[in-house]
């Protein structure tokens, strides 16, 4: 039953949820998502990027080889880099600490970089959340702090049980990506992470910052080489979509994600 339950998630995910086409655009665009079943959470995702445009085919890449979803990628127009497990610190040699971390999914790690480095390779649109944000950051060379609370000298609340209640500032840089779209210096976001940039890599840039440091977006420095990369720490698909740090965010993933399926 529960094998069964899985494929069929997999088969909306494959379709889109199909029977909801209301967009202005005649050709559905692909986006490839990292993981996307089959955790209720995976659900914001969809709800959120389909409120820009309803005529979307999401394609969940965790369930398949490796082989096929490198395949599956050449089909598509955008990766989002999805939320979830810690990334293993031995990608940024620190594996005397990954006893520290609260979960890890090796398997999701490898294939998490290579669909990345496909993406980079193809200058497709790619979007990080969360997770997505920090293993952007190791792929590129950065490291991460292993335990917030115990590594940081905060007061800031980057964690709490009550997720969807975590909430807290950030400052937006001037003149960043980020503060292009969303038209704002400060803002609110929701928080539910451990882990976070301790080194940024290196062709990467800041975007947003918590009154304790901590980098909340990242962009690329130089995108004569990019088409599009963005993460954010936070989860913008559970903020209200009104939210200047959520939907901006989805309509520009969107536009570029069209932008390069028409090339």
């Amino acid at each position: 039953m529960k094998k069964s339950l899985l494929y069929l998630l997999i088969l909306l995910v494959i379709t889109g949820f199909s029977g909801c086409q209301n967009s202005e655009s005649d050709n559905p665009i692909k986006i490839a998502l990292s993981r996307a079943v089959p955790e209720e959470k995976y659900q914001n995702y969809f709800r959120w990027l389909k409120s820009v445009d309803t005529n979307i085919i999401f394609l969940d890449m965790y369930h398949l080889s490796f082989d096929s979803a490198l395949a599956l990628l050449n089909e598509c127009d955008g990766l989002l880099l999805t939320g979830g497990e810690d990334v293993y610190p031995g990608r940024f040699d620190r594996e005397n600490d990954t006893g520290r971390c609260t979960e890890i999914d090796l398997k999701r790690d490898t294939l998490e970089f290579a669909l990345l480095s496909k993406a980079i390779e193809r200058k497709m649109p790619v979007q990080g959340v969360c997770r997505g944000l920090q293993l952007i950051n190791v792929y590129f060379g950065g490291s991460l702090i292993i335990d917030i609370p115990t590594d940081l000298d905060t007061v800031i609340k980057h964690q709490l049980p009550d997720t969807y209640n975590c909430l807290h500032h950030v400052d937006i840089k001037k003149g960043s990506w980020l503060h292009k779209i969303s038209g704002i210096s400060k803002g609110i976001t929701n928080s539910n992470h451990h882990q976070g940039i301790d080194v940024l890599g290196t062709p990467l840039e800041e975007n947003a910052v918590t009154k304790d440091g901590l980098i909340e977006a990242i962009g690329i420095k130089d995108r004569s080489n990019f088409s599009y990369l963005f993460a954010v720490q936070w989860h913008p698909e559970r903020l209200e979509y009104g939210n200047p740090l959520s939907g901006p965010i989805a309509r520009e993933f969107i536009r570029e994600v069209k932008s390069f399926s028409k090339k």
